[in-house]
């Protein structure tokens, strides 16, 4: 088959997906239970954080100050994400949003992973710090904290897990009743294949596990230290602990960067969007001249696709067909170039 630039060389015909100027696409409806849910746990979060601060201040208690300014950088992430949310409903119908308002959701989710970067490094350097230069631990005080602070991150994850559960359930309920049909060129199909994670309330949800996995590490190493007097174990567990609260950050600006960037070339769709348009039953004779896939919403693609083939009987109307089942491709944007003066691919 020739390739896409011989096709410049020679005359042929051209089939154009007609512009679609409904404005804007909106594709998700928000997480309402998710909105909610991280509000809640600011609240929760920001009473603790205060309440540990002036009992610290009162009493002179240096574990009492530090856990409660850890808790402030969290509450900081979750504030953020609580934003996103707002801001994505209040601009859902924003016509300047081409592709809606999603995409503030995942910007929100990209700003609390760096935060989170910021806190894993303050546990690291804090460890270190103590490791070199130990200090005189009030293990019955510590303690006393550390399960205080277990109590409310767990019941802060049992909020935002359930307003992920209430989030997926409606997110099937809304698959199975809406439609988006358009009888133009502009081929649109949509295939409910369950939600893709939400990468703003993951990352509020990971910040909410990353204080409970501290407190739960503190609580052993206290009582090792408390029970046995192994002083050292306390800033070991905290720097392990470091390292995996890295590790949960970096899994997030990984996956909220790819969105933003658009980095989605490389994933499964891709070939089951190839495999779709290539099968033998389509008859062949077509080359895949132009492709740009990119994520508008949790479980939405949409793409702009350019063909080039022989086949002057060939419309966009059977590309539509082809790609009916392609799980999540949403809004395609079909292009057919016929090269009818071209000689036939061997």
């Amino acid at each position: 088959m020739h390739s896409h630039a011989d096709l410049h060389t020679r005359s042929h015909a051209h089939s154009h997906a007609s512009h679609d100027w409904e404005m804007p696409h909106q594709f998700d409806e928000g997480n309402p239970a998710a909105e909610r849910g991280t509000r809640w746990v600011l609240v929760i979060t920001l009473l603790m954080m205060v309440a540990e601060i002036v009992v610290g201040l009162f009493s002179n208690s240096m574990a009492l100050l530090a856990d409660g300014w850890h808790m402030s950088s969290h509450a900081i992430a979750i504030g953020m994400a609580a934003l996103a949310y707002t801001m994505a409903r209040r601009h859902a119908h924003d016509p300047r949003y081409a592709w809606g308002t999603w995409k503030i959701e995942v910007l929100g989710g990209f700003a609390s992973a760096f935060a989170l970067v910021g806190v894993a490094g303050l546990m690291a350097w804090s460890s270190i710090e103590r490791l070199i230069s130990p200090l005189p631990i009030q293990y019955g005080e510590a303690i006393w904290v550390a399960v205080i602070g277990l109590v409310v991150n767990l019941v802060c994850a049992r909020i935002l897990h359930g307003a992920h559960g209430h989030h997926d359930e409606d997110h099937e309920h809304h698959d199975d009743h809406h439609g988006h049909t358009h009888h133009h060129d502009a081929a649109h199909s949509h295939s409910a294949h369950g939600a893709h994670a939400d990468v703003n309330l993951r990352s509020a949800y990971v910040h909410v596990l990353a204080d409970a996995m501290t407190s739960v590490l503190a609580i052993a190493a206290l009582a090792g230290g408390y029970l046995f007097g192994w002083q050292w174990l306390d800033p070991a567990i905290g720097f392990f602990g470091s390292i995996v609260v890295a590790i949960w950050a970096v899994g997030l600006l990984r996956d909220t960067s790819a969105v933003l960037l658009d980095r989605e070339m490389q994933g499964p769709i891709v070939e089951q969007l190839r495999s779709a348009l290539l099968a033998p039953a389509n008859g062949g004779d077509i080359e895949i001249a132009d492709l740009h896939l990119w994520r508008v919403g949790r479980s939405r693609y949409a793409c702009i696709l350019g063909l080039v083939t022989h086949r002057a009987d060939l419309e966009p109307q059977h590309v539509r067909a082809w790609l009916t089942n392609v799980p999540a491709l949403y809004h395609v944007s079909v292009e057919i170039n016929h090269c009818g003066a071209c000689e036939p691919a061997v």
